[in-house]
């Protein structure tokens, strides 16, 4: 970014998913990968002055679905997914602190020990203090995502776009699976009716539909490449925009 260049939007709501803490191992917390992430957050917060909260999912630890699929009361299974953004949640939090970051853990699920309640108005006080913001908990009801979590708190906060991080290598929305069809195209701009309509895979219906709503645009993203969430805000062709 040049000098004088102001970034792309100054307050973002980032989206990670549990599965992306996991790192190669696909269950549990990998420090280096949290760490990664960590930094990315730190950079974009210390040089281009932008605030940032963050939506943390819980599928390294626990999913809701599984435990669903398994013949668990599906509320109840929810319930558990919530208590694992929450682990997540306070392994990040330690990290960006470490680094010099302060920040604070905000629970949809009153847990007043490690992390306050859920505030609007706090939230956006500690956004305009520097702090980097961590929402845990999902929305405190079952049924949602987190991915709907992420719409509705950036909404809520105003924040100007909703960063959706990826953790699988897919680099954006794509026509099919690339994983499996090798003649899935990347699409550099979509529309939010065409990912309901055209069944896309980026986020769950409610959580688009509720963007759509606000008129909140969506950057999904590799997240685990380092340096791709200060290239999304300085303007790079990063990922896929939804608006």
């Amino acid at each position: 970014m040049a000098a004088g260049d102001s970034p792309r939007w100054r307050r973002v709501l980032l989206k990670l998913s549990g599965e992306g803490f996991a790192g190669e191992a696909g269950y549990g917390i990998d420090g280096a990968v949290v760490a990664g992430l960590a930094r990315q957050i730190v950079e974009v917060r210390r040089d281009l002055d932008v605030d940032v909260a963050v939506v943390v999912g819980g599928g390294n630890i626990w999913r809701g679905m599984s435990g669903a699929g398994a013949g668990m009361d599906r509320a109840q299974a929810d319930y558990m997914g919530m208590l694992a953004t929450a682990i997540n949640a306070l392994a990040l939090q330690d990290t960006l602190e470490k680094l010099g970051q302060p920040t604070r853990v905000q629970s949809a699920i009153h847990m007043a020990q490690v992390a306050e309640p859920y505030i609007r108005r706090r939230a956006i006080r500690h956004l305009e203090k520097g702090r980097v913001v961590i929402f845990a908990g999902g929305t405190g009801n079952p049924f949602f995502t987190t991915d709907t979590t992420a719409a509705l708190r950036a909404v809520e906060i105003d924040a100007e776009v909703l960063l959706k991080g990826t953790h699988s290598g897919t680099d954006g929305i794509y026509t099919d699976d690339p994983r499996t069809n090798p003649d899935a195209v990347k699409l550099d701009e979509v529309g939010y009716l065409d990912v309901l309509n055209q069944g896309l895979r980026a986020m769950d219906a409610t959580a688009i539909t509720l963007c759509m709503d606000n008129n909140l645009p969506i950057v999904m993203f590799d997240l685990l490449v380092e340096g791709n969430v200060r290239s999304v805000l300085e303007g790079g062709a990063i990922g896929t925009l939804v608006r």
